[in-house]
């Protein structure tokens, strides 16, 4: 018998729930930090946040489904220095996988009519395995024997089993998926009922399980766009799966316990359990908050200020590792404006210098070529980067 859209109500948790959980409260908090960061940050800084953290995000969503290759790792693929392992050499080009879709998404920027339809989403999936080594497109059981193969873009054609979980028939996934869309695009809701709606929608979509394999994946990609198509402008600049990664039994147990069957009178109205998608979302918002308050206080200006400065400072006590060229003192307050305005132009950059234009020039040229600071022509205004050396400076504790 095919799933009706009816087996996985509610499909967010009822008002009586909500108005006896924070839940409200803390949509109107996340929504409200991520406006505050994006009205901190320079258009171009935000860019430039979102391309580097692009890497991160893949790192710890790919860690949560097994994949342990490291942001240094995933860097130095992308510089075409892989592995001489084939295994993790195909484990570095699917951490590669997950960055160009993110960057493919950036670019396409899809609104929330485009995102919930079962044309992007098997899309997402597509953009993704096609970038992915076929090697991984392989299915074993428990014994490692091959028993199916992924095709990208298509919704699993057989019965599957997750933990206890036993997912619909690959039959109605079809039908299933359009109603799921329909249900959940957010402009069928308003205010903190739009966020609390898309932490909900990211459970059903794990419970729906429609692709063969690449179903957590993939989810936490729509989530990723859709928080950003609704209006959190600064998603991207920070993003939940390094908090679910950081918390993954947490994560995967809540997935789970949302799974159950509704447990009583008292457990809300529809077949699955209320209780279970409540601490599911309230989980999710509090990751959320909990993540967009790490990065914002990390790019508070004096702060951010203050860590630059120590950057230069190590450069010249010969701690930063990779890289043993000193620094002038000045490139602090160059890099610190590049960063505050996104870019600097040249000839304020020369000023800040406070130095003859030769020996400015020599100070410009280095930080150019040490992807501190890049350009798009010979005369183009210098933007602020985050090269590899610099990260654990900037950024500290972002990853392992």
């Amino acid at each position: 018998m095919a799933t009706s859209i009816m087996d996985i109500a509610p499909f967010i948790p009822s008002d009586a729930s909500l108005l006896q959980s924070f839940m409200p409260d803390k949509a109107i908090s996340l929504i409200s930090r991520s406006a505050k960061l994006t009205g901190q940050l320079a258009p171009l800084t935000l860019l430039r946040l979102e391309q580097h953290m692009a890497a991160i995000n893949s790192y710890y969503s790919n860690l949560i489904e097994g994949n342990p290759t490291r942001p240094h790792e995933i860097r130095a693929a992308q510089r075409g220095n892989y592995s001489g392992d084939p295994a993790t050499r195909d484990l570095q080009l699917e951490s590669l996988a997950h960055m160009q879709v993110q960057e493919w998404l950036i670019a396409q920027k899809p609104d929330v009519d485009t995102l919930f339809t079962p044309e992007f989403i098997c899309r997402l999936h597509r953009e993704f395995y096609q970038r992915v080594p076929e090697s991984l497109w392989i299915i074993k059981d428990e014994h490692g024997n091959a028993v199916d193969k992924i095709i990208p873009g298509e919704w699993r054609a057989r019965p599957v089993i997750i933990g206890q979980h036993i997912p619909p028939e690959a039959e109605g996934l079809e039908a299933l998926m359009a109603k799921f869309c329909e249900t959940y695009n957010p402009k069928k809701f308003s205010g903190d009922r739009k966020i609390i709606a898309l932490m909900a929608s990211h459970h059903r979509f794990a419970w729906i399980h429609p692709f063969i394999d690449g179903n957590g994946r993939v989810g936490r990609l729509l989530t990723d766009a859709a928080l950003k198509a609704v209006g959190l402008e600064s998603y991207g600049a920070w993003c939940l799966s390094r908090g679910l990664a950081r918390s993954s039994t947490q994560y995967k147990r809540l997935l789970a316990n949302a799974d159950a069957p509704r447990q009583g009178s008292y457990d809300g109205r529809g077949q699955l359990t209320e209780k279970g998608l409540v601490s599911f979302c309230d989980y999710m918002l509090d990751t959320a908050i909990d993540q967009v308050t790490y990065i914002s206080e990390l790019l508070d200006l004096a702060k951010m200020r203050q860590r630059i400065e120590s950057y230069v400072v190590a450069r010249n006590d010969a701690r930063v590792a990779g890289i043993g060229a000193p620094l002038k003192s000045t490139a602090s307050l160059i890099l610190y404006t590049a960063f505050q305005q996104g870019e600097i132009d040249r000839a304020q950059a020369l000023e800040l210098c406070a130095m003859p234009e030769r020996s400015a020039r020599r100070v410009l040229g280095q930080l150019k070529s040490e992807g501190l600071l890049s350009e798009t022509s010979s005369k183009s205004p210098l933007r602020w980067e985050i090269p590899e050396h610099a990260e654990p400076w900037y950024f500290p504790n972002l990853t392992p």
